[in-house]
């Protein structure tokens, strides 16, 4: 008996190269971290060869100042790496989006005014 595709399926579904996708779990916590590690990794691989070209550039030009602004370049980098390596993955788009409409643009009041209750006494 041949193989089907089933209603609507097409032969590249279901294939070793393309298997079915039958969860919505996400990308496993390792996956997660090793993708984490190599964009720090390759935003930090800029770093060393900026120092090096700001000491090459300086023993070339004797320019003080170029050598300063690579150097000054070359500071946030390890920052920027930490930033986006530890930032969530992307979302998917089959993802739904979690906005729920409560707050409308007309109504931009958080809290309703009224007039004060003052008690004499």
């Amino acid at each position: 008996m041949a193989r089907t595709h089933g209603f609507g399926g097409s032969p590249d579904n279901g294939s070793p190269d393309n298997p079915v996708l039958i969860t919505a779990a996400e990308t496993s916590l390792e996956d997660q971290h090793r993708a984490r590690v190599r964009k720090y990794l390759t935003i930090m691989s800029f770093r060393i060869p900026a120092l090096l070209f700001a000491a090459v550039a300086y023993g070339i030009w004797e320019n003080p100042w170029l050598s300063m602004a690579i150097i000054g370049v070359s500071i946030p980098l390890p920052w920027i790496a930490v930033l986006i390596a530890n930032d969530r993955p992307p979302r998917r788009k089959d993802e739904p989006s979690r906005w729920d409409g409560r707050f409308d643009a007309d109504d931009s009041r958080a809290i309703e005014s009224s007039r004060p209750h003052v008690i004499d006494g």
